[in-house]
């Protein structure tokens, strides 16, 4: 190394002690423990690389929900963590905290004609829904459903075709747009007397019929119980490619539908270990570092690819929580860190669901809750901070904690969009801070937002920008160090509620 280089080093990281050491000041912290350098330089990017390509690697298939695949990943982390120090915080002394998820699908017995067309389920027609069906009734092809076309239509007793028209929002809004019209439309054509509803792919829903419709064909996920573990007789709406429309307006022709489910339960874990703090009388506090493991597993291929890897969703969350958790066994805080890898996330949050609903200690011990979920692409000096406004904003020193420590360190730029409640794709309800956060437990979640490979293939983790996980998970760690080492507890605040 030159002189030159030495100099440098020496005078970057003088600069990066007076920075870090800043930080309690700046968040209006009464921490006076300070912030130790060597505990930051314990998160390393060489570190989060190799984690980042081993978790999203082929050997853990997609890393899917309620699959040895999942249990597989989660040893690895589990193992992972043991090594480092951590003490487990599971169930029975161990790192995991083992539930059951409930799968509804529709049974390969079920049947579907249109016609002299008999279709497949899950190959060339979906169902929206898996409910129970037995319907035979003449279809009627109305078009694209517009007030002229259907203005001297009699629905009432028939089966309902229209193709899928219209522009939408951008892209990585429109599925979210293209999925909410279906059933708003098929909904209302029920409610006039239409017996079943069947969509046509045009040009635009056609990409996403291809892309989207495997979660379609796998069905409905939830805890034993939930709302979606339900079983209802009801008009089925039908989704068909566009090359369907080609034989779709033939007159005279018949839908006959018989659909049957069954229900299977599977298992899932949450990964849960704890650095303890080492103050007598704020150690039973915790700070809690959240994220998940899971991923799409082994879906519909895409340029020869089957294996859904998910380096970005969300194994980048996952490598940089265990970095934070190096640096945390480095160097303790007053308050304990607590540090969870969710299960079955992509299924409706049902890791994080269940562990507020089955704390592993008490809900009110938890301080904070800081979430890492897709931190790895876009533009390396964009991110955002969910959680950071009303209305869903619960804890205001939380927030102010993450933006001090963002201006005096990282100084990404912060996008607000994504966290109002009329952005389209309501990222906010999407990831593991939310039960948390509706169980008034102060929560945010760190994320650098959507990108178009996103639950597809293309997240492979030669994709994402390992310096920007490095530089998130500092973010996250000076955080939580700031709001761990607090004489008093951050607050929540008065009136905290979700406008769903």
């Amino acid at each position: 190394m030159s002189l030159l280089s030495l100099r440098q080093t020496y005078f970057f990281s003088i600069l990066f002690a007076l920075i870090v050491t800043s930080i309690s000041a700046n968040a209006q912290s009464k921490s006076r423990a300070g912030i130790p350098a060597n505990a930051v330089s314990a998160i390393k990017e060489t570190d989060i690389k190799r984690d980042l390509f081993s978790l999203s690697d082929d050997h853990f298939r997609g890393r899917e929900g309620g699959t040895l695949d999942e249990l597989k990943a989660s040893v690895w982390i589990g193992e992972q963590l043991r090594a480092m120090g951590l003490q487990p915080a599971g169930d029975d002394g161990t790192f995991f905290q083992f539930f059951h998820i409930q799968r509804t699908r529709i049974t390969e017995t079920s049947r579907l004609n249109i016609g002299s067309h008999q279709l497949t389920h899950g190959q060339d027609a979906f169902l929206l829904a898996p409910a129970i069906a037995s319907v035979e009734a003449p279809l009627v092809f109305v078009g694209t459903g517009t007030p002229d076309e259907m203005k001297n239509v009699d629905v009432k007793g028939k089966a309902v075709a229209l193709q899928f028209s219209g522009t939408g929002p951008p892209e990585l809004s429109y599925r979210r747009h293209l999925f909410g019209t279906m059933t708003r439309r098929a909904a209302e054509l029920v409610k006039a007397g239409a017996v079943a509803v069947v969509w046509v792919s045009d040009q635009a829903a056609q990409s996403y019929f291809e892309r989207w419709t495997t979660g379609l064909e796998r069905g409905r996920y939830d805890l034993p119980g939930g709302p979606n573990t339900r079983i209802f007789s009801q008009a089925p709406t039908v989704w068909l490619p566009m090359s369907a429309m080609d034989w779709i307006k033939a007159p005279n022709q018949q839908f006959t539908n018989v659909v049957n489910v069954e229900s299977f339960a599977y298992p899932s874990v949450n990964i849960v270990a704890k650095v303890p703090g080492t103050d007598p009388k704020l150690k039973d506090e915790y700070v809690l570092y959240s994220t998940h493991q899971d991923h799409d597993g082994v879906r519909k291929a895409v340029a020869n690819d089957s294996i859904w890897n998910g380096a970005d969703d969300n194994a980048s969350g996952c490598t940089a929580t265990m970095a934070i958790a190096r640096a945390f066994v480095k160097k303790p805080a007053k308050r304990s860190a607590m540090f969870v890898f969710h299960g079955a996330e992509e299924r409706g949050l049902l890791g994080s669901r269940y562990i507020v609903q089955h704390p592993l200690v008490p809900l009110q011990n938890i301080v904070a809750v800081l979430n890492a979920e897709m931190i790895g692409r876009n533009a390396p000096d964009s991110a955002c901070i969910l959680g950071q406004q009303l209305p869903h904003r619960n804890s205001a020193d939380l927030v102010n904690a993450a933006l001090a420590v963002n201006e005096a360190t990282m100084k990404f730029k912060l996008d607000t969009l994504w966290d109002k409640p009329s952005h389209p794709e309501g990222w906010y309800f999407r990831s593991d801070h939310l039960p948390y956060a509706r169980a008034n437990v102060p929560a945010i979640a760190f994320t650098s937002l959507l990108h178009p490979d996103y639950h597809t293939p293309k997240d492979e983790p030669d994709r994402i920008n390992t310096d920007k996980v490095t530089r998130i998970a500092r973010w996250m760690y000076l955080t939580g160090w700031d709001i761990a080492n607090r004489p008093d507890r951050i607050k929540l605040d008065e009136g905290f509620k979700l406008e769903r």
